[in-house]
């Protein structure tokens, strides 16, 4: 489990458990209470976990691997889970469980939220179906992008694993990381007509090992640019909207998933640090608009020596995750962290004090 359980807590649990009907304790992650929960961060980003947030009757919303998470117009937290049985489940800020849907999403992996009001949407990628698929808040589908053919890059559909998309508000254009397939991003048109194609696998600066994660950063409102994970090389690179490589932000220790913008600030989980073979050893990390690291919430202390940041590794004393895959930061500047291959959890919630 990641954190390791007082005798209070463990009674808590275990009740929690019997009275929710989960199937098994230890779907259950073990959570520490409010008067002794440990305080995670540094420099002013400081949080303490809510426990039991999200939590549910694993016989009837299981989850599998939690992916992503976004939020709607109406303050709702939605989940991408591949677990066909509800592949979405939509909270409130409270934790409590408003809603869900889908079933055909077993590979369900990225999750983008797009458009305004009543005309929000989501982008889903599915990396067993080889497809991003658009749908509206209810599930409804709307247009599929299927692997990316006219670019000439692809011989056949199961090469293209698409991880992650972005969405450019100012125009609707889709950016499409395919980080688990041949590393390219295909940008299209709102309609879904491909524009060009950029990036794959490769050594040099403009390529990527594992382009898992990509966001329109739009800070500087005069340029906006992309940045883009390139996951087994511990970096975020920023691009040009049109695919020029710009520059390289080096993250040693930190395999990040996806980059989060929430106000001046860069979120990302974290899925594992050191070595991409080293389970159980992940954290969050927070960027300024200098691309300087200011904390890291389940992780070493960041230092810079000359310039460059050191290492970072999780903070053992504080093994609060497992393999953060995403994370979301709400108006309260609390944080919601979704977990891949974590032993069947639900979102972890951590307040910011």
């Amino acid at each position: 489990m990641p954190y390791s359980l007082s005798r209070r807590s463990f009674v808590r649990q275990a009740s929690l458990a019997t009275v929710a009907g989960m199937a098994s304790p230890s779907f259950l992650p073990a959570m520490p209470q409010p008067g002794d929960a440990a305080v995670l961060g540094h420099n002013g980003f400081r949080y303490r976990v809510v426990p039991g947030w999200g939590m549910l009757d694993a016989g009837r919303n299981p989850v599998n691997d939690c992916h992503e998470l976004v939020q709607d117009a109406k303050g709702r937290i939605i989940l991408l889970t591949n677990e066909t049985k509800n592949n979405i489940l939509i909270y409130d800020k409270s934790g409590r469980l408003l809603d869900t849907w889908g079933h055909e999403f077993p590979g369900g992996h990225g999750l983008t939220i797009g458009g305004e009001g009543a005309d929000q949407y989501l982008l889903i990628c599915d990396t067993d179906r080889h497809q991003v698929i658009k749908t509206d808040l209810k599930g409804r589908e709307l247009m599929k992008l299927d692997y990316p053919r006219e670019t000439g890059k692809y011989a056949y559909p199961s090469q293209f694993k698409p991880t992650e998309t972005a969405i450019n508000p100012a125009n609707g254009d889709i950016y499409v990381a395919d980080g688990y397939g041949l590393n390219y991003i295909t940008q299209y048109d709102k309609s879904g007509k491909i524009i060009r194609s950029f990036g794959g696998r490769g050594e040099g600066d403009a390529t990527f090992d594992c382009c898992h994660g990509i966001v329109v950063d739009r800070r500087n409102a005069q340029n906006p640019t992309l940045l883009i994970t390139d996951r087994r090389r511990n970096a975020l690179k920023r691009f040009s909207l049109d695919g020029t490589y710009l520059s390289t932000i080096a993250l040693p220790g930190s395999y990040i998933c996806r980059p989060v913008i929430h106000g001046d600030y860069l979120f990302g989980a974290v899925f594992r640090s050191t070595s991409d073979a080293y389970p159980n050893s992940g954290y969050v990390q927070i960027l300024d608009r200098n691309d300087k690291v200011v904390s890291t919430p389940g992780g070493s202390e960041p230092v810079y020596q000359n310039g460059k940041l050191t290492e970072q590794r999780k903070d053992r004393s504080l093994s609060m995750f497992m393999h953060p895959h995403d994370v979301l930061v709400d108006e309260d500047e609390s944080l919601y962290v979704a977990q891949w291959s974590s032993q069947k959890t639900y979102p972890i919630k951590l307040e910011r004090i």
